[in-house]
């Protein structure tokens, strides 16, 4: 069975001091599958992406990377491994070209500027090859970034919240390159905060606290999750703001937030949901204060892995510290 999982470990914990980051995780993630992996800050995200690639050593845990036992291996399995860390690791005031041969000298390849040939023309950053680094605009160090994770062809490639902090443009090329990196049979695993790239994933994680909360295909954890959703909507805002304020801290709403139709709230109890609007519709009516126009309606909404996230969160409290 661990034959066709690139990542297959189990347990997985991790202290710094007497602090538990991580703690008793499994994570299995199929070859050649890109891989979601999300969770607020100081989830423990990259710490164990840290252990995976064997620049932090876990203490507790065992499984295999790559076919490999990651605790015994930790060396082979990094030397197959790409790892983008949040902060790009690039020299400013070497140009793209020598940033890529000295990563390329690092791995001992055969063929240094072959690889970074290649390498430039595939992500095409060969237009920029003897520009500085760090004179780079914030979509094309990303990209230089990555191309040193890739210069190697890993096996396995871990994003560390790649795209933060560029534009919607450079996030989907981006994209587009790791589902190409994906298809040639690696496989993928990428922490990020943006929803709209979870939906591009073919599994997910959630972390949080240093614990798995749910795992598998998108469709899998709405399934499972099976938030019931509802939005209120309506032409006065003064309105909706009472609905949000009565039904804030009922215990039969679970969250509620503003979007752009209206209030999205999930439930556990649609009848009470829809009783408290219907009896503020009727006071509105009944003592003619906005008018009819100024009732508020409830719609039935698919849940989304937003929606899907902040219910897991709720009430939830970070115990580490």
């Amino acid at each position: 069975m661990s034959e066709i999982y690139a990542i297959d470990v189990k347990g997985l914990s991790k202290k710094f001091g007497s602090k538990t980051i991580v703690d008793n995780v499994d994570i299995r993630v199929k070859k050649g599958q890109v891989c979601g992996f999300l969770g607020p800050n100081g989830s423990g995200k990259t710490t164990v992406m840290r252990m995976l690639c064997g620049l932090l050593k876990a203490d507790a845990g065992d499984g295999r990377c790559l076919g490999l036992d990651f605790n015994a291996n930790a060396l082979a399995v990094r030397l197959q491994t790409g790892y983008m860390t949040q902060k790009f690791g690039w020299y400013e005031d070497l140009s793209v070209r020598e940033n890529l041969e000295f990563v390329a000298r690092l791995f001992a390849l055969k063929d240094v500027k072959g690889a970074t040939e290649k390498i430039m023309r595939e992500l095409e950053l060969s237009p920029r090859a003897n520009q500085l680094a760090g004179g780079l605009s914030g979509g094309w160090k990303q990209r230089l970034a990555l191309a040193m994770c890739l210069i190697h062809e890993p096996k396995l490639l871990l994003l560390d919240e790649p795209t933060a902090g560029v534009d919607p443009k450079a996030r989907r090329e981006f994209w587009d390159i790791i589902h190409a990196v994906a298809g040639r049979g690696a496989t993928v695993l990428v922490s990020t905060h943006y929803m709209d790239e979870a939906q591009r994933c073919h599994e997910l994680i959630y972390i949080a606290y240093g614990r798995i909360l749910a795992s598998g295909a998108q469709d899998r954890i709405l399934k499972e999750r099976a938030l019931n959703v509802w939005t209120l909507s309506g032409t006065d805002a003064a309105t909706l703001l009472e609905a949000v304020k009565i039904l804030k801290g009922r215990k039969f709403v679970k969250s509620i937030g503003a979007f752009s139709d209206g209030y999205r709230a999930i439930t556990t109890d649609e009848a009470a949901l829809k009783g408290k609007i219907s009896r503020l519709n009727a006071k509105i009516l009944s003592e003619n204060l906005r008018g009819e126009n100024s009732r508020i309606t409830l719609t039935p909404t698919p849940a989304t892995l937003e929606d899907v996230f902040i219910d897991l969160l709720e009430n939830r409290k970070d115990e580490r510290y």
